[in-house]
């Protein structure tokens, strides 16, 4: 039995390494943290795109997040220390680790991160791309 997806199509040359990205971001994120994604109303000073992951942290110090990006993807992780020093009657929230990975698109950058009230926040920009046409020159053989 073969398996067929949508990057098999032949208009879709050299894709095979994203559907591979794809299929273990879809294993990877099982919905916690809880996150939103938003578009940020553009600046007077120009037309680029400006996105915002905000990401509900709470319990997680700024020494525990860790936010990067690897290639074209966005990585934030969070690792709480458990202190084995307290005694605990009762135990309702657990010392829990994360990890969320968002894929970039080609030209997105990471404009910077900030902690507040037990959310992180990711400012994304996306340049607007510069228009260019390429002249591709044909060459004859006989």
């Amino acid at each position: 039995m073969s398996r067929s997806t949508t990057f098999a199509s032949p208009l879709f040359l050299g894709f095979d390494a994203m559907e591979k990205t794809l299929e273990r971001l879809a294993k990877a994120n099982d919905g916690y943290p809880p996150y939103n994604i938003e578009r940020i109303a553009a600046s007077t000073t120009g037309c680029d795109e400006r996105l915002r992951i905000t990401i509900a942290v709470a319990g997680f110090s700024e020494e525990e997040l860790d936010v990067t990006v690897e290639e074209n993807q966005l990585v934030i992780r969070g690792r709480q220390i458990d202190m084995p020093e307290r005694d605990y009657l009762y135990r309702g929230i657990a010392a829990r680790q994360f990890q969320r990975v968002f894929v970039l698109a080609d030209g997105m950058q990471v404009g910077g991160a900030g902690l507040r009230n037990g959310l992180l926040s990711v400012d994304l920009i996306r340049p607007e791309p510069e228009r260019m046409v390429r002249k591709i020159n044909i060459s004859v053989s006989e």
